[in-house]
């Protein structure tokens, strides 16, 4: 007899093929099962994790102290004309990802009288230098430099700083071997925006993502993680009250793990 189309598929809903397939319309996942059944399983997308191959590192205040000196040298400016500058009010100007503090600017607007801000400035930053000139490096940093070189990592800094306040400072602490040095001259754009840690990646030729910055303070966090970095923080005194919590590790110091053991945390 021949057999219609209607017919055929009724015929095979009353043999075995059909109430399998009924059975698997039944389950609440027949239809993968089936797919699962008929092409094999499907083939899911495993992240890989990525090798750090390169260490990125800021300057002020990561490297180097030097948010303290910048803010006390700023406090004595502010007593001299009887004003206070407080550290919370401070801190904010550090965290902030948006606008920009001048204290010269600021102090001139609380004094009242004369006041020539060039020559307060100048004051100012020949006290910072030499609070500055008299620094070491922070704890931990040397080793982590002398370690990244045994594995065979990349080292670049980052700074939002200038290129002679940078290089001069690490020329003073005998801080060698980098691979790149990106300051403020270099790029466009200053911190939180990505264009110093991309520029850095760059230039060392390693891929954004396989790489780690180390921050100290929110505006390079943001910075790091826009151009696509891993980031760990390790905040100094003046940054360690501020929201830290978008980088993916947190510590109180370069000396508190050993880079190797900080490395496999990124694994």
């Amino acid at each position: 007899m021949q057999r219609t189309p209607d017919g055929q598929r009724h015929a095979r809903d009353g043999s075995s093929w059909g109430r399998r397939a009924r059975a698997e319309r039944a389950h609440p996942h027949g239809e993968l099962l089936a797919r699962i059944a008929r092409d094999g399983p499907p083939l899911f997308r495993v992240r890989i994790p990525r090798v750090i191959r390169a260490l990125v590192f800021d300057f002020d205040g990561l490297i180097l102290e030097t948010e303290m000196p910048a803010y006390q040298s700023w406090v004595e400016i502010y007593r001299e004309h009887g004003h206070d500058l407080t550290r919370e009010f401070w801190a904010d100007y550090i965290g902030r990802e948006s606008g920009w503090f001048e204290p010269a600017a600021h102090l001139e607007s609380l004094v009242q009288g004369p006041f020539d801000r060039a020559a307060v400035q100048a004051r100012r930053d020949a006290r910072k230098t030499e609070l500055v000139a008299a620094l070491e490096t922070m704890a931990g940093v040397r080793e982590w430099l002398a370690e990244a070189k045994a594995l065979g990592l990349k080292l670049a800094v980052a700074s939002s700083s200038r290129r002679a306040w940078v290089c001069g400072h690490l020329d003073r602490l005998r801080l060698e071997g980098w691979d790149a040095i990106v300051c403020r001259e270099d790029v466009e754009r200053a911190k939180p925006a990505p264009d110093l840690y991309l520029r850095a990646c760059e230039l060392i030729d390693v891929a954004p993502d396989d790489a780690l910055a180390i921050e100290d303070s929110p505006n390079g966090v943001a910075s790091a993680q826009a151009a696509g970095l891993r980031v760990v923080a390790v905040p100094n005194e003046l940054t360690s009250g501020l929201d830290l919590t978008r980088a993916e590790c947190r510590l109180g110091s370069c000396s508190e793990l050993a880079l190797a053991d900080l490395l496999a945390r990124f694994r």
